[in-house]
Formats: structure tokens, C-alpha cells, sequence
């Protein structure tokens, strides 16, 4: 997401012509998204991107619980 915000920081400066980076080839301004473009593919093709999502859902799903058992007047488990 980084490498996102970055590409279209540096085309806001390229295309406004600020700073140095308006002298840069057209090729490096472009780069980050190539890089972020690369970063999706990788992290669909390993799983990365569901296995973030299902672990987002068992944390929303254990505070659910959690709260449900407070609410109920049921004291946490220790853990040994």
C-alpha cells in the first residue's frame, strides 16, 4: 500500500513538474507501481492475503466471545 501512495505522489510531482522529480524519466516514477502491481500478485498467489483475512476474523471472533462471557458474568479461563 506504501508503494502505492508513493507512485501516485511521484506522478502528482512529475505531472505538476516540482522538485526534482520532474527531470526523472517517466520510467522511474512509474516504478512503485510496478512494485506494488508485484507485491499483490505474490501475496494472492502465497495465500498471504487470506490467511491475513482469516486471522483478522478469529481475533474479531475470540473478542466476541470474550465480551458475550463478560456480559454473562462468566470469569476468563486462567491459563496454566
Amino acid at each position: 500500500m506504501y508503494t502505492l501512495i508513493l507512485g501516485v505522489l511521484l506522478v502528482l510531482l512529475k505531472y505538476l513538474e516540482i522538485g526534482p522529480v520532474a527531470g526523472w524519466s517517466w520510467w522511474w516514477v512509474l516504478s512503485p507501481f510496478a512494485v506494488t502491481f508485484a507485491w499483490w500478485v505474490w501475496a494472492d498467489a502465497t495465500g498471504f492475503t487470506k490467511r491475513k483475512a482469516m486471522e483478522k476474523m478469529d481475533q474479531r471472533k475470540r473478542e466476541r466471545v470474550q465480551r458475550q462471557k463478560e456480559s454473562m458474568g462468566m470469569a476468563p479461563r486462567r491459563r496454566r
